[in-house]
């Protein structure tokens, strides 16, 4: 199968361009749960080792059912499909633009959760219009074994978050591996809780904030992924979901820019505006403005004699 690899801010993304599964008729939504529940072997061995790599996230390109849309894109990492990708999409709009497919100018991209907007500034500078986001639940206390007691919030931004704003480690990157041991012991209290997002949404991301390095900008997050790999982006739908916390405590007023940091030192300039009045939950619609760069252009070749074929289990 053929394929283009990305980064946005430093996470990877792997674009499949060419020799997807018949994942047969219907809403995108139900073809990511096709994906999901049966072609886990195809999607994990696009993205673990040996042939793929930590952190990277996956997007199989699909006809879109809306015309107005130039694709359709269904996202995943090593451990499952998910709903929405901001890094992966920014990814997916620079790898379009290298293909030819899109010029500078707005698009609009169809995926499993809704329509989003991409608005290709120049050849690597995507900025993205998201899914309506909201919070949840507002202070939700945990006492975690080994970690102490945190106060997070659930919101949504295209996928399940749990936003802390006061991390319980130092959010710096030489505490990586300390971060992602603490948040792996939260999602794992949140379970053990039962805490859950609206309608049984599987809480699978976890963000903690801190100060930013840099006192020009607004703060730094780690970001931990579903497969217990750290976003090295500052995460597009965790933005969104953090944007709507935001905007429900009245500490970012609508349109004002701030940038945010990733563990890893690079940003997304990121601000918001109010969904329409009448969607519930005080939804706001974020922008995200990030850069990607394509990295390689290459064709995957599953060997069924490789015993590793579908990844490192």
């Amino acid at each position: 199968m053929l394929v283009i690899d990305s980064h946005t801010e430093g996470e990877p993304t792997r674009v499949i361009i060419e020799g997807g599964p018949d994942l047969g008729k219907g809403t995108l939504a139900q073809k990511a749960q096709k994906l999901a529940t049966d072609h886990q072997d195809f999607y994990r061995s696009l993205v673990v080792e040996p042939y793929g790599q930590e952190a990277m996230v996956g997007a199989l390109l699909v006809e879109p059912n809306d015309p107005s849309c130039v694709a359709g894109v269904i996202y995943f990492d090593a451990a499952a499909v998910i709903g929405m990708c901001g890094h992966g999409t920014i990814g997916v709009a620079a790898t379009l633009a290298h293909m030819g497919k899109i010029g500078v100018g707005s698009h609009r991209l169809e995926t499993p959760v809704g329509i989003v907007e991409v608005t290709l500034n120049d050849a690597n500078t995507v900025t993205l219009q998201n899914i309506p986001s909201y919070r949840f639940q507002k202070g939700v206390v945990l006492d975690v074994a080994e970690v102490g007691t945190v106060i997070g919030d659930v919101a949504y931004g295209g996928n399940w978050f749990f936003i802390v704003d006061q991390s319980p480690v130092t959010v710096h990157p030489n505490n990586i591996r300390q971060l992602t041991e603490a948040s792996i012991k939260v999602r794992d209290a949140l379970y053990a809780k039962g805490i859950e997002g609206k309608e049984g949404g599987v809480i699978d991301h976890i963000i903690f904030y801190g100060p930013a390095l840099d006192s020009a900008h607004h703060s730094r997050n780690f970001v931990l992924c579903p497969d217990n790999a750290y976003d090295r982006s500052p995460c597009g739908t965790g933005s969104s979901a953090r944007l709507a916390c935001l905007a429900a405590d009245q500490l970012l007023a609508p349109k004002n820019e701030i940038y945010q940091e990733s563990i890893i030192g690079s940003g997304y300039t990121l601000s918001y505006q109010f969904a329409s009045p009448d969607h519930p939950s005080h939804a706001v619609i974020s922008r995200i403005t990030g850069q990607a760069f394509v990295t390689r252009e290459s064709k995957i070749m599953a060997n069924p004699n490789d015993p590793l074929c579908h990844g490192v289990p």
